[in-house]
């Protein structure tokens, strides 16, 4: 599985604004400046995120965004979901079980399926919180590092 470029900067503008969020609405110039994300380019995967219901928008000059709900009610998979579709390995086979030959339904059942189901554990288990939380913990042990 590869994580496209704008699931990448989704996840990454979202850990932004829900740091920058706490005193209010955050633009999404500012969430472009800061990660070095086109602003055109963001407008697309905001809309993406606000379709799918994960960001809300302020309307007007001093508008912006928010999350729609809090960050540890968010998780990665459906972040992704909701800029690229559906992460999950998806099989060929018919799903008609008499033309369906035996090796289809063992790789469906004892690799496709395993696969699914552990991509699940790992993306929906894993919240904006926890990205958060673990960026936030980066920048304060790089904020301690002696240079000589």
């Amino acid at each position: 599985m590869k994580l496209s470029k704008k699931s990448r900067y989704g996840i990454t503008a979202l850990i932004d604004l829900s740091i920058n969020s706490k005193s209010g609405h955050v633009s999404l110039s500012s969430i472009a400046e800061r990660n070095d994300i086109s602003p055109q380019y963001l407008e697309q995967v905001f809309a993406g995120l606000r379709r799918y219901g994960i960001v809300k928008s302020i309307k007007g000059a001093q508008g912006g965004y928010l999350l729609n709900k809090p960050a540890e009610k968010i998780a990665v998979g459906e972040i992704i979901e909701a800029l690229d579709g559906t992460y999950r390995i998806e099989d060929d086979v018919t799903g008609n079980e008499e033309e369906e030959r035996v090796a289809d339904r063992i790789i469906q059942e004892s690799v496709i399926d395993i696969i699914n189901d552990q991509l699940d554990n790992v993306l929906l288990n894993i919240t904006l919180a926890d990205l958060e939380k673990d960026y936030l913990e980066y920048n304060a042990t790089d904020d301690q590092m002696y240079y000589i």
